[in-house]
């Protein structure tokens, strides 16, 4: 697998966008760039050059925590990602009840009206997801392996 390293002119660039979308100011990590537009974030105590030294001696596949894709025209962190994130995320969060985040974590959209682009999904003092929104609906993000296959409860 081929890895780049985000330059600092390229991580000022995405710092940028986080801000605008998420709020998010700062990320402490070498953030490294996979296929298919993944970017991968790496707090480790190996340098670059360590790094890259590990991986033409032995196959590195993957280093670092899957953050950020860069498909969509906004940037959209992983599913873990908010987690990790919570603290500094502090824009575009759509606060669900109990209902809706019922529907969200089996993988349905929400038809919530919220302006088109990212919209972060909050269900009590959690943050449980990154939606898209078409302005009408906000589209599911949740990846299937974490979707609950159970029946939705009587609420």
């Amino acid at each position: 697998m081929n890895i780049k390293f985000i330059k600092s002119k390229e991580k000022k660039r995405i710092l940028e966008e986080l801000e605008k979308s998420y709020g998010i100011e700062k990320l402490n990590y070498l953030l490294i760039e996979t296929g298919k537009k993944k970017l991968r974030a790496f707090s480790g105590d190996l340098s670059k050059e360590e790094i890259s030294k590990l991986r033409n001696t032995i196959n590195v596949e993957v280093i670092g925590m899957y953050l950020i894709s860069q498909k969509d025209v906004d940037l959209r962190l992983n599913f873990d990602a908010v987690s990790l994130l919570r603290e500094q995320i502090r824009k575009n969060i759509i606060e669900i009840n109990k209902e809706q985040y019922e529907l969200w974590m089996r993988g349905h959209d929400l038809e919530i009206k919220h302006p088109k682009g990212i919209a972060v999904i909050k269900f009590i003092e959690d943050l449980v997801g990154i939606g898209r929104s078409n302005g009408e609906k906000i589209f599911n993000y949740i990846p299937k392996e974490r979707k609950l296959k159970t029946l939705l409860p009587s609420i």
